[in-house]
Formats: C-alpha cells, structure tokens, sequence
C-alpha cells in the first residue's frame, strides 16, 4: 500500500520488500535490498512428509496427500485388516445414484490403505471394469463365464494395474443374456455364492492365512432380475448409495422389501451394514433434507462421510482409472477415501 505522500510503505513481514530507492521514482528496488527469500510451494511443504504438520495450508495438505497416494504411503497409515473376508453388495435399482462409482472409489480406497479387495462386475455395461482399466471386450475370461460357464472366479480374475492388491472380474456384454440363461439352472440363484465361497482367498484369517481378501464388493446392475438376486444371496453385507434427492428415497423403500424377502427365503444372514449418500450438494436445502431423512430412519447405518458432486469423480473414468488415482487430491476422491476408511473401522456387523 503506498503511504499518503505516495512513497511505498515497509512490509510489514518482509521489511527488506518495501525499502525503494527513492532516486528512481520507486520504480525499481535496489540490489542491495533485494529480498533473499522465494515462495514456498505446496510441494516443497508437501516433500517434508512426516515433518508437514501445517494444518493452515490446505493446498499444501491436498498436494501431501495426493503425493502418497501415487506413491504407496496411505499403505503405511493404513486400517486394521478384518478378521474374516467381508462381502459388500453394492446395489440400488434406481439408476444413476452412484454405485458403481462408489464401488471402485471406496475399493479403490481400501486397497490404497492396505486392503486386498475383489471387485465383481455384475453389470453387462461393464461400467466398473472400465473405471479400473480392465478389459472387458467379448471373449476376456468374464462374470459369465463363472455364472453361466461354472468356471473358477479364480481363473477369471485380473488385478488392477493401477493399485497393487485390487484385482477385478469383468463384465463382458454376453452378461446381458446371463439372466435368460440362469433360468433354467439348477440353484440359479445360488452360482454366485458358491463361486466366491470356493475362492482359496476368501474365509476367515486362520483358515486362509495373510494372503485372504479383506473385501469382496459385487457391483449390481440396476435392477432387481437373477444377476442381483444372486449378488443378494451370496453377500453378507448390503452397502446401498443414495443419491441426495427425493426419487432416491421412493427407490429405497423397494430395495429394503427385495432384501427382507431374501433375508426370509434365501439369506437370513444378510444385513444393510452401509448406506453413503452421494452427489451430495450443501447449499440446497433438498439434499440437507434427504439427509437428515436418511440418518433419522437408518442411524448409525449411514456413513458420517457423504460424498460431494465432483467434475473429477465423472472425468476419471474416462481415462480408465478411479479418482483415487486421477486426482487424488479432489474433493471426490478425499470424500471416497474417508468413506473407505469409514467402513473398515465400523467393522463387519455382528
């Protein structure tokens, strides 16, 4: 700011900035006053690592994080391992709520904490197989062949490039015709759970050892048909995205009378362990609303994180990845990570 006479006044944190020759017009400083000093970057605060503890520089904070993402170093703070394999089934058939989304962001997250996670796609868009970079043309090893085909899960498993101790089974096209073709299986609904029960991987830490998934999630189709129901069968847990709007609650009553049904018929044990509301928008008065609607019917049920609209989260995808690895310092991928860490410290319900 220039004092009254028009003469630049002394900064007051770097007293050598302010002190102008007053020959030249206070056009140019002096050589000789110069300041010594250079901005410090988010990246040299962010290099400090262990020693960063600037909790006022929020740039500098999102710019650590993202480095220990692409590096490896949120294995080092990462979440205790469960005792016994949880399988998650991520389903609503309401469309565009975020499922699949949420499915490879918060297994995404769980493996960047240390997890071994199993993702399967059970959606013939393949959608989630896209978003984790594997292939998923006609004839690669698929969901179809272990439903339809009785092959291992085992055999038809890839692991994701992109995060060491994520692995996938994709969804091919010929999934679509999956649905016709069950019916006329013997225990149709039952192919999924006993594919992944038969997986060497997946039990609990002294019959399987170290090596075990931690989690399996199984990414649902949109809709309530076989594929689901088998998802439904095979899954101890229910983990539901809601998105912040009302449709999404009129979608919720249907899906909670599908799973009670199963629970009496098929699956007593399984249980809604974990609903996130996604697409969440804090200036509207709506998505405040369909939150408190939410948290009010189904409690500690509900994730404490909720998850931001994100350009970040929509844009991933198209380049084969997760925002976990396409912008790990996004609001997005922060949110999905916390959510991740969320669920393994809730732990498996009783």
């Amino acid at each position: 700011m220039p004092s009254e006479r028009g003469y630049p006044q002394e900064d007051p944190v770097h007293p050598q900035a302010g002190n102008v020759s007053r020959e030249t017009g206070g056009s140019d400083v002096s050589r000789e006053t110069r300041p010594a000093w250079r901005v410090r970057t988010a990246a040299d605060i962010a290099a400090q690592d262990e020693q960063f503890h600037d909790h006022a520089t929020p740039l500098a904070q999102a710019a650590q994080h993202s480095v220990l993402a692409r590096s490896g170093g949120l294995r080092r703070q990462g979440v205790t391992r469960p005792d016994a394999t949880r399988v998650m089934v991520v389903a609503n058939q309401k469309g565009g709520v975020g499922k699949t989304t949420s499915t490879v962001n918060v297994a995404a997250g769980l493996a960047q904490l240390g997890q071994k996670v199993l993702v399967i796609d059970l959606d013939p868009q393949g959608n989630a197989s896209t978003a984790l970079g594997i292939d998923h043309h006609r004839g690669v090893p698929s969901t179809y062949d272990m439903l339809v085909d009785g092959q291992p899960l085992v055999d038809v498993m890839t692991e994701c490039a992109d995060l060491p101790g994520l692995w996938v089974v994709p969804a091919t096209i010929d999934l679509a015709g999956a649905e016709i073709e069950l019916v006329s299986l013997v225990a149709r609904e039952q192919r999924l759970a006993r594919a992944i029960t038969a997986h060497p991987l997946v039990g609990t830490a002294d019959a399987v050892g170290e090596e075990r998934f931690d989690y399996v999630f199984v990414d649902c189709p949109p809709s309530l048909g076989l594929l689901t129901l088998n998802a439904l069968v095979a899954g101890r847990e229910m983990f539901i995205p809601i998105q912040a709007e009302y449709y999404a609650l009129e979608g919720l009553g249907q899906l909670l009378e599908t799973v009670e049904m199963v629970r009496q018929h098929l699956n007593p044990q399984l249980v809604v362990s974990t609903i996130l509301l996604t697409m969440y928008d804090a200036r509207t008065r709506l998505a405040a609303g369909v939150s408190d609607e939410v948290r009010t019917h189904f409690g500690d049920q509900v994730l404490k994180t909720a998850v931001p609209r994100s350009v970040r989260v929509s844009e991933a995808p198209s380049y084969g990845q997760t925002v976990m690895t396409y912008d790990p310092a996004s609001a997005g991928a922060l949110s999905y990570l916390e959510a991740a860490r969320e669920i393994a410290s809730k732990g498996a319900p009783a």
